[in-house]
């Protein structure tokens, strides 16, 4: 019998990265503000997540300026995008065996 829970990756086992991954693969990148706003998180929170994200190679960073005030930015990377999606169809796999 294969393992159910192989494919599954242990970072995206929090539901905040897990959101962030999700709103990544859609959006070609998103502020840390909208992330912050869609995901109800406080800003500590989300950014421990997204460093996590960041050291994994999964997310890219690009922060800069509109007029004075900082602006960062989010952006899924490659890796990211292969890691997340085995994890998304290993959750699949896994779902489509325990019916």
């Amino acid at each position: 019998m294969k393992n159910p829970i192989g494919n599954l990756n242990k970072i995206f086992d929090s539901r905040i990265r897990l959101g962030v991954m999700s709103i990544l693969l859609v959006n070609e990148e998103i502020n840390f503000n909208d992330l912050k706003q869609l995901l109800e998180v406080t800003d500590g929170n989300l950014a421990s997540h997204l460093a996590n994200l960041e050291e994994n190679g999964f997310i890219k960073v690009r922060k800069g300026f509109i007029g004075r005030k900082t602006n960062t930015t989010y952006s899924i990377t490659k890796a990211g995008e292969k890691a997340f999606k085995d994890h998304l169809s290993g959750l699949e796999n896994m779902i489509k065996g325990a019916k």
